[in-house]
């Protein structure tokens, strides 16, 4: 695996500090993914964990929309992946599911995040709300959120890579 993520400047001012975090977090998760086969992308970690690769990848294409696109910018988007009869629908990997698609889909969903947050200062609050719990967030709690949610899924990925190939790495 090559790693091309970059830490954020130690000395940078808060937003740029956060938003420096979570792109590297994004960037670490692509790079777990990184030279992988399609199968290898599908390889659940241990049953009966459905859990895999590309599953997370999806997960978090639908992470960034649930937080930037329907909670931040208040926008209508419907769910990718999941549904009210399978709301884990991310996770369950047809035949007809690809990582080219899983991989762009997930790439669009962070530059709409990137374009949405652009337009919110850090202590803004969310125009859209949680959709369980009606709570309204200001773009900091999100951006510090989102690195909580890539950190952990990122443990999971390092797991899922190691199983895969033995590949590990920070």
């Amino acid at each position: 695996m090559t790693n091309e993520r970059r830490e954020p400047a130690t000395t940078a001012d808060e937003r740029t500090m956060l938003e420096g975090w979570l792109d590297y977090h994004r960037q670490t998760l692509a790079w777990k993914c990184e030279g992988l086969t399609e199968a290898q992308l599908r390889t659940a970690a241990v049953e009966p964990s459905e859990l895999s690769l590309m599953g997370l990848v999806r997960h978090m294409a639908e992470v960034e929309r649930g937080w930037f696109r329907k909670v931040l910018a208040a926008e209508d988007a419907g769910p990718i992946y999941y549904t009210e009869e399978d709301p884990d629908g991310e996770f369950h990997l047809s035949e007809s599911d690809t990582w080219e698609e899983a991989y762009a889909t997930w790439q669009s969903e962070i530059e709409t995040a990137r374009r949405n947050a652009a337009r919110f200062g850090l202590d803004d609050i969310t125009e859209g709300k949680h959709r369980r719990t009606g709570e309204r967030f200001n773009l900091r709690w999100l951006y510090t959120h989102m690195i909580e949610e890539y950190a952990r899924h990122n443990g999971h990925a390092d797991l899922l890579r190691e199983r895969v190939d033995g590949a590990t790495g920070d």
